[in-house]
């Protein structure tokens, strides 16, 4: 049998302890939309192609019943990390935003495929990178 073509990753989830918090952060940072909002979770449009969950610890954990059908339990904890791409060209310009917006930029590394990241942290202490073409053979 021939494994079927997956096309990207379509969501991704950070679980944080401050929905509000969390939210706000994000949309600040990365100016992202809300596509849509509830008391226990946030989804963000990470440019046009993505989308950015962002949980409240601990309130996904029963099975949530829709019209549609039933959404699995699931929760996170931890300093998890996400990265995000950027072109090589706006790196100085994010840079200088993070520190306008009192972001410290925790790291700085040249990849020797020639892309470079530079790491941060969220308010729930995720990991967060901006990485610009050559870091994967893919990227």
């Amino acid at each position: 049998m021939i494994v079927p073509k997956l096309n990207a990753v379509l969501e991704t989830a950070l679980y944080v302890d401050d929905l509000e918090r969390s939210v706000a952060f994000y949309q600040t940072i990365f100016e992202f939309d809300m596509l849509s909002s509830s008391e226990r979770l946030c989804a963000l449009n990470v440019s046009d192609r993505q989308v950015l969950l962002l949980c409240l610890k601990g309130a996904s954990t029963v099975a949530k019943v829709t019209s549609g059908g039933i959404i699995p339990p699931h929760d996170g904890d931890g300093e998890l990390h996400l990265a995000f791409s950027i072109a090589a060209s706006e790196l100085e310009q994010w840079e200088n935003w993070l520190v306008e917006k009192d972001i410290e930029i925790e790291s700085k590394v040249k990849w020797t495929r020639g892309g470079t990241s530079i790491y941060f942290r969220d308010p729930d202490k995720h990991l967060l990178e901006l990485v610009t073409p050559g870091l994967w053979t893919i990227y």
